[in-house]
């Protein structure tokens, strides 16, 4: 099974910018390059941060880019979203019986489970008593013996930036309890909000984010280090599930660098390795 797994698109009104980007713009050629080689893909996950602001014109705004996507998507929320206005606009948006954007779906390679972690106080992530009930009994309930994915915003463990480790899950400990006795049977975990390409293990679960669609959060893992915005590339990822393995792919869409074959009929390779590439060598960026 494929899945794309996008984040923090942080959409705006109608022809506004955001950190001197243009979210539309950005998430759009998401979606054209997505359409162009990943079509076969099962499902889209965007893990929260939709918009910036919260507010009806931007959550229209994303629907309008993503009327254009080519496969069935699911949305979740983040710190910068508002629930009302999301759930008012966007029907891929999953809701419980209490009204929070959770929910899940069944596959043929396990269950794919979606979390809400919003706090519409603050930009930390919370997980009430609803929504830790809520996530205990779609764990226990999901089919036996089947594999579970979490999807959620924020990550529910520091990753070394300061500035988004004071803003992460704040029920942790809680949340880990809830997980506790299902730990072996979720294979991956997948978030967003820290806008950085991150991978590693918690409590033995693999887990990756990776950079959103627009703006992203400056690398320095100093305690003091201030909180920064940078124009580094914007990306997507393509999941690729399989019995054996779950391998993630981080893939900047927006990349313009040239492209040439290793060798070249007629050429010594080590000529060919070594010396200028030739102009007629190389592919144009796609």
């Amino acid at each position: 099974m494929k899945l794309i797994h996008i984040t923090d698109t942080h959409l705006v009104e109608p022809g506004l910018r955001l950190y001197g980007l243009d979210p539309k713009a950005r998430l759009d050629a998401a979606i054209a390059d997505i359409n162009r080689h990943h079509a076969d893909a099962a499902l889209a996950i965007i893990t929260g941060d939709l918009t910036h602001w919260g507010e009806v014109g931007a959550y229209r705004n994303f629907l309008n880019s993503m009327n254009g996507l080519r496969l069935p998507y699911v949305v979740l929320v983040g710190n910068h979203d508002r629930r009302a206005a999301c759930l008012d606009v966007l029907a891929a948006a999953p809701r419980d019986a209490h009204g929070f954007v959770q929910g899940w779906r069944d596959t043929s390679c396990g269950r794919l489970l979606f979390l809400d972690t919003l706090d519409e106080k603050g930009d930390a992530g919370q997980m009430c008593q609803q929504r830790l009930a809520w996530a205990a009994r779609a764990l226990a309930e999901a089919p036996a013996n089947r594999p579970i994915y979490l999807f959620m915003h924020h990550p529910p463990f520091a990753v070394g930036v300061h500035a988004m480790d004071r803003i992460a899950l704040a029920e942790r400990g809680a949340l880990t309890e809830v997980i506790g006795s299902h730990r072996h049977r979720i294979r991956h975990l997948f978030f967003g909000h820290v806008h950085r390409p991150i991978s590693g293990s918690w409590m033995g679960i693999p887990f990756s984010t990776l950079r959103g669609t627009n703006h992203q959060i400056w690398f320095d893992l100093s305690p003091d280090a201030p909180h920064l915005t940078s124009h580094e590339p914007p990306c997507y990822g393509v999941v690729l599930i399989s019995e054996d393995t779950v391998v993630v792919h981080n893939h900047d869409y927006l990349d313009r660098g040239p492209r040439f074959p290793f060798s070249k009929p007629g050429v010594e390779e080590r000529a060919y390795a070594h010396g200028p590439v030739p102009q007629e060598a190389a592919f144009p960026a796609q």
